[in-house]
């Protein structure tokens, strides 16, 4: 099964992605894996805080998967599946997509900013052409009844 990877944050485009990734598993049979990566520098102090940190980014992430899950499920009949990984937001998106074969698309909300487009469509764009899978850049203004018409 062909899955869409995209990437929980805490941006306002993950929104859009999030109902990219959903809208084309759910017309083309294939499943939706959620990635969410938690940066080193959370985890910058004493032993002990950073397991309490650790534990506390988890539980932030699995809340925040719940509702992006349930939407899925009863709108859908899209079942996603969570992955968390810890590291540098870029490298960990590399080595979860070459860690499972049947990711087929990554699909990345682009930011409405004037800096640009965000940090990780601009990195992640660079390095399109070495890739082993398409990009999708969904974004951040279109509507959903916009996104759901063209998906």
């Amino acid at each position: 099964m062909r899955k869409f990877l995209v990437v929980l944050d805490d941006s306002r485009e993950c929104l859009n992605a999030m109902r990219f990734a959903a809208f084309r598993a759910a017309k083309t049979k294939g499943g939706v894996q959620i990635l969410s990566v938690i940066p080193p520098e959370e985890f910058k102090y004493w032993t002990g805080v950073v397991d309490i940190m650790r534990a506390e980014a988890r539980e932030r992430i699995q809340a925040h998967f719940e509702v992006f899950a349930k939407w899925m499920r009863s709108g859908h009949g899209v079942d996603p599946e969570l992955v968390i990984r810890e590291g540098e937001p870029v490298s960990e998106i590399l080595d979860q997509i070459r860690a499972d074969p049947e990711i087929g698309v990554l699909v990345l909300g682009a930011g409405t900013e004037k800096s640009g487009p965000g940090k990780l469509v601009t990195q992640l764009s660079k390095t399109s052409g070495t890739l082993p899978i398409p990009i999708t850049i969904v974004p951040g203004e279109m509507s959903k009844e916009r996104l759901e018409a063209i998906t």
